[in-house]
């Protein structure tokens, strides 16, 4: 089968012809329809998250269709379309497994990373972590809610109920922002959107999204904050969402990568303000989102490359030039 490889990091992948997998026990073999394109891919590629597995195919917002199964796959069954997230295995025996936070599992393996993703013609999957999709998606639409959706629904959780929170802030508008902003909304939280400052075409963007107010991430928002979101993979963003949120109120951290936080002075803090962050998901976190995904209807905005053009997607990505989420689909 054709896929996309990373055999460096810090090297752009490489288009090669491998062994196509076989499903073992438990898992399924999916042909893949579509995969996202996420910043964390690019952490993953550019070597700023440690030890991937080398050779790797990146890619862990999958969207495809299972063709085999082994045995022990459970409920699913040849024809099926599935998600398949950034959590692709856990060890179901440590004490985060049992407390329901398989997330934090130390054992735990993750899609595109430590196991072969979705930037190829086909993946092994466990079935555990496999997820049958709503049909009112097709597969580009639904890429992006594996991983920006699944990880923003868990940081605006994070942020804390509806009543707690009406007014929230999001730093950073991209994948995971257009697609969380637009969850908020329903809730009938106000949301305030902080870009690059001058970027006024992401600003455009959030407030088509319905957000209430956007602005560069140097601004104050018009109404202190009462919990904050960041998605972008900027440190000192963290120090500006303090400036904004009221006591008592919390900044969530959204990815699982940030340059350093500089030094800040304790009083941004004190007042029982609090900086949380949001690490991987569970299986819950999937089946809650994506039933609700639907009944918003979350919409996707989405830009279409082929497999074989994955380092362009990447490069975009690493530049700002996405508008909402990347998306591949394959071309062999």
């Amino acid at each position: 089968m054709r896929a996309m490889i990373l055999e460096k990091v810090g090297t752009a992948l490489r288009e090669s012809e491998v062994v196509k997998p076989a499903p073992g026990a438990g898992q399924v073999l999916v042909r893949v329809l579509a995969c996202a394109v996420c910043r964390t891919d690019l952490h993953v590629v550019d070597g700023e998250l440690p030890n991937p597995k080398l050779p790797l195919i990146p890619g862990h917002e999958i969207v495809g269709e299972i063709v085999e199964c082994g045995t022990q796959a459970g409920h699913l069954r040849v024809g099926t379309r599935v998600g398949i997230p950034w959590l692709g295995w856990t060890c179901g025996r440590c004490e985060y497994c049992k407390t329901n936070r398989e997330n934090l599992c130390d054992e735990a393996r993750f899609t595109g990373y430590t196991i072969d993703g979705g930037y190829a013609e086909f993946t092994v999957a466990d079935a555990a972590f496999c997820f049958p999709l709503d049909d009112s998606y097709n597969e580009v639409e639904a890429a992006p809610l594996l991983c920006a959706g699944l990880i923003g629904y868990r940081s605006l959780v994070m942020a804390g109920s509806v009543q707690e929170t009406a007014h929230l802030g999001i730093y950073g508008f991209g994948g995971a922002a257009h697609i969380i902003t637009q969850v908020a909304v329903h809730e009938g939280r106000q949301v305030y959107a902080f870009t690059r400052p001058g970027k006024r075409s992401d600003q455009e963007f959030a407030l088509s999204m319905g957000a209430t107010w956007a602005g560069g991430s140097d601004e104050l928002p018009p109404h202190a904050l009462d919990a904050a979101i960041i998605f972008a993979p900027v440190g000192p963003l963290v120090v500006s969402a303090l400036r904004a949120v009221r006591k008592g109120c919390r900044v969530i951290c959204g990815g699982i990568h940030m340059t350093d936080i500089p030094s800040f002075p304790y009083s941004l803090l004190w007042g029982e303000r609090s900086i949380h962050s949001v690490a991987n998901l569970t299986r819950a976190d999937a089946t809650s989102f994506l039933s609700l995904a639907p009944k918003v209807p979350v919409r996707t905005e989405t830009e279409s490359f082929w497999m074989s053009n994955a380092n362009e997607a990447l490069a975009r990505l690493r530049g700002g030039r996405i508008h909402g989420a990347a998306v591949l689909v394959p071309n062999w």
